[in-house]
């Protein structure tokens, strides 16, 4: 048996403004640490015998990584399309979105609607792909909502639509 899967499903292609700064910001950072990774793996080569040494070893497995990230953000930068302004009609849910959605039992919970490389649930940002981010969208204030999650359906009302900080 093998280990292939089938790729994942292409994400969507939209970023808010911010979110490619971040993204722009990484690409120059790690530029600037794979630099400093190669010369540490220069000076660990130079130490001898590379089957034993760990600095080596492990300096280029993070140069891997690097060049791994280096080269998805490389081709992923050029595809991704900025969304800086909000939708003519900001009374329906739409990307940058931020919403205020309320569960059966009164609970409100905010959510920001952005791209899938800014996904941070720490934040509440939520990507566009997700189930909820896709019931949400076109949705008015006061709309119901309803999502398969792993504990069931749940069904949320939308309280608060705004595209501002």
């Amino acid at each position: 048996m093998g280990r292939w899967r089938p790729p994942p499903p292409d994400s969507s292609p939209y970023i808010t403004a911010e979110g490619y700064r971040l993204l722009e910001d990484e690409l120059r950072n790690l530029w600037q640490r794979r630099a400093d990774v190669t010369r540490a793996l220069t000076a660990a080569a130079a130490e001898g015998d590379r089957s034993e040494n760990a600095e080596y070893i492990y300096r280029k497995k993070e140069l891997r990584e690097i060049d791994q990230r280096i080269g998805y953000l490389q081709q992923r930068l050029p595809v991704l399309h900025v969304i800086s302004d909000p939708p003519a009609d900001k009374a329906r849910v739409f990307f940058g979105a931020r919403v205020t959605v309320e569960d059966a039992a009164g609970t409100q919970t905010a959510y920001r609607i952005v791209g899938a490389d800014e996904l941070d649930p720490g934040k509440h940002c939520i990507s566009i792909d997700s189930p909820l981010a896709r019931a949400m969208l076109k949705k008015t204030l006061h709309d119901a909502v309803e999502v398969a999650t792993p504990a069931g359906r749940v069904r949320y009302r939308i309280r608060l639509i705004r595209y501002t900080d």
